[in-house]
């Protein structure tokens, strides 16, 4: 049991790190990049986002969680997987090349017909890495996964600004999303020198699709729901409209999908190797939800609170519109990681079927939720507030299914979680009362804000007894310990 946790602290540690590394560049990219470029280039790569990222899900298929799964895949299972993997994303860059036009006047934007020729290469260059992530995340590897993130998103920087800086405009975008995709695929081969062999399974590959199809589904919808207010946005309104909310989204993400990320790759795996004892998962299940919970909600309903002076200081007055966008989209956010974990335990049980209902139902409610906001011309603000209602709606309904399979319903998860949620809140509206209260320039107002806001969450935690207070103390001392000494 101690080997098993200190496997799933040590690989959440590195997990985060990779992220957090990964994350911290591309957020000094990007911040770079808001001031030299201007919000319609990050809302013409916008436009393509949806077609890469559901490319992407279609060539992975559900192959990463299958052979994650498998106690003991064999050299032949990889091998199948990853000439699978390469001549899909082939098959897929032909089929992007040729419709690019047909995109092109979806959006009523010339220039998106070279920029999808060139950009969906990402695609292939994609395929050539994922089998080595997936065995480093079947060993909860995160070390090596951190160290290629973190040198790939530094290079790949250097890259972006150069290009931007000399004035190429949208195209600095596209030459870091091909550059990002290009050294992690080559440092992974080189980290990990894993060759496939020539070989290709029907067994391996109908085993394998036979549990990955249905989470294959479930990524199309999740990706193209997901992605789905690029498209909206990109059709029904400006470039420049779609430029705020592409950057309101990124920052969001940095913290909430970051977080969601690295506790979905490190809690799958462990909880997987454990997926027979049903003690033991509902004990780890319920850890990693109140340990995540712990981090999330604070961090997104702080990010929402001091959103104005963060906006105005890191990217400049021309990203003003964008901050509603950004404070919105931090209410959704901050339940991502429940929404995951609790999925997880399904993929975790081999009940893929119910995971692909599952989407499918959160889906449909998504889809007539923003039929009825165009319906009713509620405008961009109206269609992020719908994806706030969506997200509370989908925890609901993720978590019914778990319920049953772990017998820790919804009610005894929201009692596990309510000290933090009010904690949160309460810190929250300290945060922004003292941000309207003050009349610093938006540097100085952070540097109020931020200290303060850690200071009430921890003397709050420590009111209402949080012991997830404890437990993060506990990680964090050996790596202080460590620093001291060095």
């Amino acid at each position: 049991m101690s080997s098993l946790k200190n496997k799933t602290v040590s690989g959440l540690i590195w997990s985060l790190s990779d992220l957090f590394a990964k994350q911290g560049i591309q957020f000094i990219v990007q911040i770079i990049l808001a001031r030299l470029l201007l919000p319609e280039d990050f809302g013409i790569i916008g436009m393509i986002t949806v077609f890469i990222a559901i490319s992407n899900s279609i060539i992975n298929s559900g192959f990463s969680q299958a052979l994650i799964r498998e106690k003991n895949p064999t050299q032949e299972d990889y091998s199948t997987v990853f000439y699978y993997n390469l001549a899909v994303s082939i098959l897929l860059y032909i089929i992007l090349y040729s419709s690019a036009g047909f995109i092109s006047n979806f959006f009523r934007e010339p220039q998106l017909v070279s920029i999808i020729r060139v950009i969906s290469l990402v695609i292939i260059i994609n395929s050539f890495g994922l089998i080595q992530r997936t065995m480093l995340e079947k060993q909860i590897d995160f070390k090596t996964l951190t160290k290629v993130s973190f040198i790939s998103s530094v290079l790949t920087g250097i890259i972006a600004v150069l290009f931007a800086f000399l004035g190429f405009g949208v195209w600095a975008l596209v030459f870091q999303m091909l550059a990002m995709q290009f050294f992690i695929a080559l440092f992974l081969m080189l980290n990990n020198r894993w060759l496939p062999s020539l070989v290709f399974s029907f067994d391996s590959f109908k085993r394998l699709f036979g549990f990955g199809w249905k989470l294959l589904v479930s990524g199309l919808l999740a990706q193209l729901y997901q992605n789905l207010y690029y498209l909206i946005i990109g059709r029904f309104f400006s470039a420049t409209e779609l430029g705020y909310y592409t950057n309101a989204r990124r920052l969001k993400d940095m913290p909430s999908v970051a977080i969601t990320s690295a506790i979905q790759k490190v809690s799958y795996p462990v909880l997987s190797s454990i997926n027979d004892e049903n003690v033991r998962l509902k004990s780890g299940f319920k850890k990693i939800i109140k340990n995540s919970i712990f981090i999330t909600f604070p961090i997104m309903l702080g990010l929402s609170a001091i959103a104005e002076p963060l906006i105005t200081f890191l990217f400049g007055n021309n990203w003003i519109p964008s901050i509603p966008y950004f404070q919105i989209l931090c209410l959704a956010g901050m339940l991502y990681p429940l929404h995951a974990i609790n999925l997880n335990i399904l993929q975790v049980k081999g009940r893929s079927d119910l995971f692909l209902k599952l989407e499918i139902i959160k889906k449909i409610m998504g889809l007539t939720s923003i039929v009825i906001v165009l319906f009713l011309n509620l405008g961009i603000i109206g269609l992020l507030w719908a994806l706030v209602i969506n997200s509370y709606l989908g925890y609901l309904i993720n978590s019914y299914y778990s319920a049953k399979l772990l017998d820790y319903n919804v009610i005894e998860q929201i009692k596990d979680i309510s000290k933090m949620f009010v904690s949160s809140i309460f810190m929250a509206i300290v945060v922004y009362v003292i941000g309207l209260s003050i009349d610093f320039n938006s540097f100085i107002t952070l540097l109020i804000q931020i200290p303060f806001g850690i200071i009430v969450y921890i003397l709050l935690s420590k009111i209402f007894k949080i012991e997830e207070l404890n437990t993060m103390k506990e990680i964090i001392k050996p790596y202080i310990r460590k620093i001291k000494r060095n």
